[in-house]
């Protein structure tokens, strides 16, 4: 590797925008600031929707009385 060109890595301050929490991690840059973290995300927390569009299968097993 040549020298002088790499950035420096050192420990960043990361700050989640939607709850607040903060944490530590390495990074390029001093602080950090993101949109939602895995304290709050729906994936992480269990509280994820499923969207249930009640497309097409349904309405053929409406039409034809399948269950």
């Amino acid at each position: 590797m040549k020298a002088a060109i790499h950035p420096n890595y050192k420990t960043a301050k990361v700050t989640c925008m939607s709850c607040g929490t903060t944490f530590e991690t390495g990074s390029t840059v001093d602080e950090l600031k993101v949109d939602v973290c895995s304290k709050c995300h729906p994936f992480y927390t269990g509280k994820q929707r499923t969207a249930n569009a009640g497309g097409r299968v349904d309405r053929f097993k409406k039409k034809y009385n399948i269950d």
